[in-house]
Formats: structure tokens, sequence, C-alpha cells
């Protein structure tokens, strides 16, 4: 019964924290400028960084495990 319930809330608190993390790294990109007076390419590059965030963000609590 306990294995089951620490699976239980490991998943949980992953998706919480997963959850989390997105929030942050989409709230950082937004913070710099309006997306209007974005031009395309700059556009694009934002995503692409964001993408790289996200990506190193995993890497860093899949090395912390």
């Amino acid at each position: 019964m306990n294995q089951i319930l620490n699976m239980v809330l490991r998943q949980v608190m992953r998706h919480l924290i997963n959850f989390g993390i997105n929030k942050g790294v989409d709230a950082m990109a937004r913070r710099k400028t309006d997306s209007a007076e974005l031009t395309p390419e700059q556009k694009k590059q934002a995503a692409e960084n964001k993408k790289r965030a996200k990506q190193a963000m995993r890497i860093a609590r899949r090395a912390g495990r």
C-alpha cells in the first residue's frame, strides 16, 4: 500500500513541478517585451529560446534524480 501511495504522489509532484516550471518559463519569456511589438523573426527566436529553456530544465531535473 505504501509503495502505491509513493508512486501516485511522485507522479502528482512531477506533474505539478513541471506545470510550475513551464509557467515560470512562459512568464520570463513574456516579461521583456510585448509580443505585438516583435517582428516575425524575433517571435521565432523567442520560441526557440523558450524551447531551449524548457529542455535545459528537463535535463537539470533528470540529472538531479
